[in-house]
């Protein structure tokens, strides 16, 4: 029999996004299945339209919008599969998007997570920003992806068909072993939103764990459904984030001198939207490290023996990604000639 997968759709909302792309992920072709909605606390009468609509789907709903993070945890915790497949409400999915990578995962027991190719909804030939074929992380910790870096998105002409061994598998589309899930405790609601699959990625990585990408598998994500690239909201959690992730999972001593690289790399954003006038920006990166220092004890509490010497692990560009594209002019992932770990396939 095929392991169990749970596709769990977590809510806030988001009752247009469920009536376009809920029908097709009850179309999926896989048997062993059985597809969740978690909802946070939604008020758009999403959870009536799933419930009245749709009865065989169940629904989980939590209290409070416990954020992305906390979300899910809750809802996970309710939940009883071999996989746990972690959806966004915006993204469509073709009938058999889950078995290529469920088969690939099954082959290798360190396999812990892993993401589908994942391309634009509104644009079906280029890559999607949130993932696109796969995460990776510079030697100060900024991600960018396989197919995406910074704002300069690829068409997908089949260059990277290749399922390989990356650092980070992106939330819009979250399979994962839910031994591993329960493991490593789920993401951290700390993050709420926006780099906590980076979070989770880097201590299954630190366990001794792979994340993967399979490319012959991929889904169409809309994007930017809650919080767009206009609301510095989005830009405080990045900032903040980021600097949680670094203090959380970098070895001691590398720690300290990446989280002192990276204040003076957020200095430099931070003077760039003072000078375009962009002030509301310039005040979410101030706003970002007040936080990550007035939570810094906490932070550091929530660190473990288990942290691996950084550029040793797979998916780590061994130089600066900012370097990279505003300096040698390098603008897709092809030319950085980063070498990964290729996947065995039956």
């Amino acid at each position: 029999m095929e392991p169990s997968v749970a596709v769990v759709i977590l809510n806030w909302n988001g009752l247009s996004f469920l009536k376009s792309f809920l029908p097709q992920v009850l179309d999926t072709d896989y048997l062993n299945l059985q597809i969740i909605v978690g909802d946070n606390a939604s008020t758009d009468g999403s959870v009536q339209f799933v419930q009245e609509n749709y009865p065989k789907i169940r629904v989980i709903k939590n209290p409070v919008n416990y954020g992305f993070a906390g979300g899910y945890n809750q809802v996970l915790d309710q939940v009883d599969a071999d996989y746990f497949v972690l959806l966004n409400s915006d993204v469509q999915v073709p009938k058999n998007w889950i078995r290529p990578v469920i088969e690939v995962m099954e082959h290798d027991p360190l396999i812990a997570a892993a993401q589908p190719k994942i391309k634009s909804y509104h644009e079906p030939l280029k890559f999607e920003y949130a993932g696109a074929a796969g995460g990776f992380l510079d030697k100060f910790g900024f991600p960018f992806c396989r197919g995406r870096i910074f704002d300069v998105i690829e068409h997908d002409q089949g260059q990277y068909n290749d399922a390989i061994e990356i650092f980070w598998a992106s939330g819009a589309a979250l399979f994962v072993k839910s031994a591993c899930w329960k493991q490593v405790g789920g993401l951290d609601p700390d993050f709420f939103a926006h780099m906590e699959e980076i979070d989770v990625c880097w201590r299954l990585k630190n366990m001794g764990y792979k994340v993967v990408y399979c490319p012959m598998a991929e889904v169409f994500h809309v994007g930017g459904g809650t919080l767009n690239s206009t609301n510095p909201f989005k830009t405080y959690l990045n900032f903040r984030n980021n600097l949680y992730l670094l203090q959380k999972n970098l070895p001691s001593n590398e720690m300290y001198m990446m989280l002192f690289a990276r204040i003076w790399i957020d200095f430099v954003a931070w003077l760039h939207f003072l000078l375009k006038g962009e002030f509301r920006f310039a005040w979410a990166i101030n706003k970002a490290h007040l936080n990550f220092f007035q939570n810094y004890r906490k932070t550091n509490k929530k660190r473990t023996a288990l942290q691996i010497h950084f550029q040793a692990l797979t998916g780590v560009y061994h130089f600066s990604i900012v370097w990279a594209f505003f300096i040698r002019n390098i603008k897709v992932f092809g030319k950085l000639n980063l070498q990964s770990a290729p996947v065995k396939r039956n």
